[in-house]
Protein backbone atom coordinates (compact mmCIF):
# COMPACT_ATOMS: atom_id res chain seq x y z
CA UNK A 1 0.00 0.00 0.00
CA UNK A 2 1.07 3.55 -0.69
CA UNK A 3 0.03 7.23 -0.35
CA UNK A 4 -0.33 7.95 -4.44
CA UNK A 5 -2.63 4.22 -4.93
CA UNK A 6 -5.28 6.38 -6.06
CA UNK A 7 -3.75 7.46 -8.70
CA UNK A 8 -4.65 5.04 -11.89
CA UNK A 9 -8.31 6.32 -11.04
CA UNK A 10 -6.78 9.12 -13.06
CA UNK A 11 -6.61 8.52 -16.75
CA UNK A 12 -3.50 9.82 -17.00
CA UNK A 13 -1.89 7.22 -14.84
CA UNK A 14 -4.24 4.31 -16.01
CA UNK A 15 -1.87 2.31 -17.86
CA UNK A 16 1.46 3.23 -16.09
CA UNK A 17 1.42 1.48 -12.92
CA UNK A 18 5.28 2.03 -13.04
CA UNK A 19 4.94 5.63 -12.15
CA UNK A 20 2.66 5.33 -9.32
CA UNK A 21 5.19 2.50 -7.79
CA UNK A 22 7.68 5.00 -8.42
CA UNK A 23 5.70 8.26 -7.07
CA UNK A 24 4.54 5.83 -3.59
CA UNK A 25 8.53 4.74 -3.41
CA UNK A 26 9.37 8.31 -3.52
CA UNK A 27 6.50 9.41 -1.11
CA UNK A 28 7.81 7.20 1.56
CA UNK A 29 11.54 8.56 1.43
CA UNK A 30 10.62 12.26 0.81
CA UNK A 31 7.38 13.22 2.31
CA UNK A 32 6.45 10.54 5.40
CA UNK A 33 9.31 11.43 7.82
CA UNK A 34 8.54 15.38 7.06
CA UNK A 35 5.38 15.55 8.03
CA UNK A 36 6.25 16.92 11.67
CA UNK A 37 8.02 19.50 9.86
CA UNK A 38 5.09 19.63 7.24
CA UNK A 39 2.24 19.59 9.72
CA UNK A 40 0.58 23.02 9.88
CA UNK A 41 2.66 24.54 7.51
CA UNK A 42 2.32 27.02 4.17
CA UNK A 43 3.85 24.98 1.16
CA UNK A 44 5.05 26.34 -2.47
CA UNK A 45 5.47 23.60 -4.48
CA UNK A 46 7.22 24.41 -7.60
CA UNK A 47 6.62 22.81 -11.05
CA UNK A 48 3.38 20.90 -9.23
CA UNK A 49 2.67 19.49 -12.62
CA UNK A 50 -0.70 18.29 -11.93
CA UNK A 51 -0.69 18.70 -7.89
CA UNK A 52 0.45 15.08 -6.93
CA UNK A 53 2.82 16.21 -4.23
CA UNK A 54 0.48 18.96 -3.16
CA UNK A 55 -1.83 16.97 -2.32
CA UNK A 56 0.56 14.72 -0.71
CA UNK A 57 1.75 17.75 1.22
CA UNK A 58 -2.19 18.87 2.21
CA UNK A 59 -2.42 15.07 3.32
CA UNK A 60 0.65 15.39 5.31
CA UNK A 61 -1.26 18.23 7.60
CA UNK A 62 0.20 21.33 5.78
CA UNK A 63 -2.48 24.42 6.52
CA UNK A 64 -2.45 25.51 2.85
CA UNK A 65 -0.38 24.43 -0.44
CA UNK A 66 0.34 26.41 -3.20
CA UNK A 67 1.10 25.11 -6.56
CA UNK A 68 2.97 26.70 -9.42
CA UNK A 69 2.44 24.80 -12.96
CA UNK A 70 3.21 26.58 -16.35
CA UNK A 71 1.10 23.75 -17.59
CA UNK A 72 -2.50 24.33 -17.31
CA UNK A 73 -3.53 20.99 -18.81
CA UNK A 74 -2.32 19.14 -15.78
CA UNK A 75 -3.29 21.45 -13.50
CA UNK A 76 -7.08 20.62 -14.74
CA UNK A 77 -5.85 17.21 -13.72
CA UNK A 78 -6.38 18.16 -10.23
CA UNK A 79 -9.94 17.85 -10.75
CA UNK A 80 -10.15 13.99 -10.95
CA UNK A 81 -7.80 13.47 -7.90
CA UNK A 82 -10.21 12.37 -4.74
CA UNK A 83 -11.57 15.70 -3.67
CA UNK A 84 -10.92 14.97 0.14
CA UNK A 85 -11.00 17.26 2.96
CA UNK A 86 -7.32 18.12 2.25
CA UNK A 87 -7.54 18.43 -1.52
CA UNK A 88 -9.88 21.56 -0.83
CA UNK A 89 -6.30 23.00 1.12
CA UNK A 90 -4.63 22.98 -2.24
CA UNK A 91 -4.30 26.26 -4.98
CA UNK A 92 -2.64 25.89 -8.02
CA UNK A 93 -1.83 28.68 -10.58
CA UNK A 94 -0.67 28.35 -13.88
CA UNK A 95 2.17 30.67 -14.54
CA UNK A 96 6.19 30.45 -14.72
CA UNK A 97 7.67 29.53 -11.35
CA UNK A 98 10.29 32.13 -11.48
CA UNK A 99 7.76 34.60 -12.38
CA UNK A 100 4.99 33.06 -9.82
CA UNK A 101 7.75 33.64 -6.98
CA UNK A 102 8.13 37.14 -8.37
CA UNK A 103 4.73 37.97 -7.71
CA UNK A 104 4.02 35.83 -4.60
CA UNK A 105 7.22 37.88 -3.32
CA UNK A 106 5.48 41.36 -4.17
CA UNK A 107 2.48 40.48 -2.82
CA UNK A 108 4.05 40.01 0.70
CA UNK A 109 3.55 35.89 1.23
CA UNK A 110 5.49 33.48 2.85
CA UNK A 111 5.92 29.75 3.14
CA UNK A 112 7.08 27.74 5.59
CA UNK A 113 8.49 24.74 3.64
CA UNK A 114 9.25 25.29 -0.18
CA UNK A 115 9.46 21.92 -2.30
CA UNK A 116 11.55 21.95 -5.78
CA UNK A 117 10.70 18.46 -6.42
CA UNK A 118 11.73 17.37 -10.23
CA UNK A 119 12.55 20.62 -11.72
CA UNK A 120 15.92 21.96 -10.60
CA UNK A 121 17.37 19.93 -13.86
CA UNK A 122 14.66 21.28 -16.21
CA UNK A 123 16.14 25.09 -15.55
CA UNK A 124 19.10 27.11 -16.36
CA UNK A 125 18.56 29.85 -13.86
CA UNK A 126 19.52 27.74 -10.40
CA UNK A 127 21.04 30.58 -8.32
CA UNK A 128 18.47 32.99 -9.28
CA UNK A 129 15.53 30.08 -8.31
CA UNK A 130 17.35 29.85 -4.50
CA UNK A 131 17.88 33.31 -4.53
CA UNK A 132 13.79 33.66 -4.75
CA UNK A 133 12.88 30.78 -2.80
CA UNK A 134 15.12 32.43 0.16
CA UNK A 135 12.58 35.45 -0.27
CA UNK A 136 10.29 33.89 0.52
CA UNK A 137 11.43 32.77 4.09
CA UNK A 138 11.03 29.07 4.39
CA UNK A 139 12.52 27.06 7.06
CA UNK A 140 12.58 24.46 4.95
CA UNK A 141 13.75 23.88 1.01
CA UNK A 142 12.81 19.81 -0.28
CA UNK A 143 15.14 19.13 -3.05
CA UNK A 144 14.61 16.01 -5.15
CA UNK A 145 16.60 16.38 -8.71
CA UNK A 146 19.28 14.86 -10.80
CA UNK A 147 22.65 15.89 -10.32
CA UNK A 148 25.80 15.49 -12.40
CA UNK A 149 28.03 13.14 -11.05
CA UNK A 150 31.43 15.41 -11.81
CA UNK A 151 34.12 17.00 -9.57
CA UNK A 152 33.85 20.55 -8.06
CA UNK A 153 30.53 22.71 -8.31
CA UNK A 154 29.81 22.39 -12.50
CA UNK A 155 26.41 23.01 -14.19
CA UNK A 156 26.37 20.81 -17.19
CA UNK A 157 24.34 22.01 -19.81
CA UNK A 158 22.08 20.53 -22.24
CA UNK A 159 19.07 20.86 -23.96
CA UNK A 160 15.39 19.34 -23.82
CA UNK A 161 11.94 19.14 -25.88
CA UNK A 162 9.38 21.35 -24.71
CA UNK A 163 6.89 19.84 -26.08
CA UNK A 164 7.06 16.55 -23.60
CA UNK A 165 5.01 17.41 -20.26
CA UNK A 166 7.79 15.77 -17.88
CA UNK A 167 10.22 18.69 -19.49
CA UNK A 168 10.57 22.85 -19.27
CA UNK A 169 8.14 24.56 -20.31
CA UNK A 170 9.61 26.93 -23.60
CA UNK A 171 11.96 29.88 -21.77
CA UNK A 172 10.66 32.27 -25.56
CA UNK A 173 7.68 32.23 -27.45
CA UNK A 174 7.70 29.18 -29.82
CA UNK A 175 10.95 27.45 -28.58
CA UNK A 176 11.21 23.58 -29.39
CA UNK A 177 14.10 23.17 -27.13
CA UNK A 178 14.61 24.48 -23.84
CA UNK A 179 17.93 25.13 -22.10
CA UNK A 180 19.07 23.99 -19.12
CA UNK A 181 21.25 23.06 -16.46
CA UNK A 182 21.97 19.67 -14.41
CA UNK A 183 24.31 20.84 -11.04
CA UNK A 184 26.89 18.93 -9.39
CA UNK A 185 26.72 17.70 -5.72
CA UNK A 186 29.16 20.85 -5.03
CA UNK A 187 27.38 22.73 -6.96
CA UNK A 188 24.07 22.00 -4.92
CA UNK A 189 26.45 22.72 -1.89
CA UNK A 190 27.99 25.87 -3.27
CA UNK A 191 24.58 27.37 -3.94
CA UNK A 192 23.24 26.70 -0.26
CA UNK A 193 26.20 28.07 1.28
CA UNK A 194 25.94 31.22 -0.49
CA UNK A 195 22.53 32.10 0.33
CA UNK A 196 23.59 31.15 4.17
CA UNK A 197 21.36 27.43 4.10
CA UNK A 198 22.92 24.05 5.40
CA UNK A 199 22.30 21.30 3.51
CA UNK A 200 21.71 17.85 4.09
CA UNK A 201 21.40 15.00 1.89
CA UNK A 202 19.25 11.96 2.17
CA UNK A 203 20.72 8.98 2.63
CA UNK A 204 18.61 6.47 -0.25
CA UNK A 205 21.50 4.00 0.65
CA UNK A 206 19.29 1.61 3.05
CA UNK A 207 16.92 0.77 0.12
CA UNK A 208 16.83 -3.03 0.01
CA UNK A 209 18.05 -4.24 -3.55
CA UNK A 210 14.75 -5.51 -4.65
CA UNK A 211 12.71 -1.88 -4.39
CA UNK A 212 15.48 0.06 -6.17
CA UNK A 213 13.95 -0.99 -9.51
CA UNK A 214 11.44 1.54 -10.03
CA UNK A 215 13.84 4.13 -8.35
CA UNK A 216 17.33 3.28 -10.18
CA UNK A 217 18.23 6.73 -10.76
CA UNK A 218 19.27 7.04 -7.22
CA UNK A 219 21.55 4.22 -7.61
CA UNK A 220 23.38 5.27 -10.52
CA UNK A 221 26.98 4.97 -10.80
CA UNK A 222 27.92 6.95 -13.77
CA UNK A 223 27.15 10.47 -15.65
CA UNK A 224 23.76 11.54 -13.37
CA UNK A 225 22.38 10.44 -10.24
CA UNK A 226 18.81 11.42 -8.86
CA UNK A 227 19.15 12.29 -4.92
CA UNK A 228 17.41 14.77 -2.03
CA UNK A 229 18.49 16.99 0.18
CA UNK A 230 16.84 19.47 2.66
CA UNK A 231 17.82 23.43 2.86
CA UNK A 232 17.80 25.14 6.02
CA UNK A 233 18.91 28.47 7.34
CA UNK A 234 21.78 28.33 9.38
Amino acid sequence: MGFFDFLPQVAAYAEDPGAVTRLNERHRRIVAPLVPQIAGARVLDLAAHDGRWSYAFAAAGAAQVVGIEGRQDLIDRFAHFPQSDFAARVTLRCDDIFDGMEQAIAAGERFDVVAVLGILYHVMDHFRLFRLVRALGPRLVIVDSEFALRPGPVIVLGRERTDKVLNSIPQIAGQDRALIGIPSFPAMEAIADALDYACEWLDWSDLPADRRAPVADYFRPEVKRRATCLLRPK
